[in-house]
């Protein structure tokens, strides 16, 4: 199946390891160039030369995102560099696990800068310009939090919330712009992240890290933790022609962790 993203510019925000790594070299492997960014310069580096092994051409910058004029330069490097702008996914790390009472006020500004400024950020940025072309595809990565809050993830819980608000308020405005907007929320998924994760909660347990991991695993339908190939290619998808008439959606890569109707 041709997905038309041959050539199409697509910017992949916290893209060197993780899901975010995976997306950008999954829409490089059908022809998109991509935009990588990083705050880590020696992860950085790796991530592009995989994707140059692929065949693909890739941008990559080393960014802040919870900096607004980070934000605003790694967009007009994209700009300068290919022209366009097709594809925004927006993806940041996650908050630090914990229940209300352990954060403080500036531990609630911080998670707030991370998932939800970041991406504002970014489309504030990257917008104006789809809109311009009359086209665009913006898919953020949340989290099956937004659906199911998950328990001692109330940074996460909320903040994620709130890109969801975003999400689905812009597929409303800017649908007349051809722009779609999606989330896209992931489960318990085989990457770094949800390793620390583990290994977190198996030192306050006093339990093996693997334990925890398979109790989470047990959690789904399939029993088993997804891959980031898997989310992966859900982007990919939104992102590419075939999802023609998908706008303001949250779609859950979770294996049926989430048990809601909706």
């Amino acid at each position: 199946m041709d997905l038309g993203l041959q050539n199409k510019v697509a910017l992949i925000a916290a893209s060197s390891t993780g899901l975010g790594k995976e997306v950008a070299k999954r829409l490089a492997m059908e022809g998109a160039k991509v935009i990588i960014c990083e705050r880590d310069k020696k992860k950085l580096q790796n991530t592009e030369e995989e994707i140059k092994h692929l065949g693909a051409e890739v941008l990559s910058i080393q960014v802040d995102l919870t900096h607004y004029e980070q934000v605003k330069s790694l967009v007009k490097s994209g700009i300068d560099h290919f022209g366009r702008i097709d594809v925004l996914v927006t993806n940041c790390g996650g908050p630090p696990p914990g229940n209300f009472v352990d954060f403080s006020v500036d531990d609630w500004k911080q998670a707030i800068d991370l998932n939800l400024m970041s991406t504002i950020y970014l489309c504030k940025e990257t917008i104006p310009i789809m809109v311009k072309q009359d086209a665009g595809r913006v898919i953020m990565i949340t989290s099956v939090s937004v659906k199911q809050p998950i328990q001692g993830l109330i940074l996460s819980n909320v903040t994620r919330a709130g890109v969801t608000g975003l999400a689905k308020s812009l597929s409303n405005e800017l649908g007349e712009n051809n722009i779609l907007v999606n989330t896209v929320c992931p489960g318990y998924t085989n990457t770094e992240r949800v390793e620390s994760l583990a290994e977190t909660i198996s030192n306050k347990r006093g339990v093996e890290k693997d334990q925890i991991i398979q109790e989470w695993a047990q959690m789904n339908a399939l029993k088993r933790l997804a891959t980031p190939e898997e989310f992966a290619n859900v982007v990919v998808f939104l992102a590419s022609n075939k999802a023609s008439h998908i706008t303001g959606t949250s779609i859950q890569i979770d294996g049926c962790y989430v048990k809601s109707l909706l």
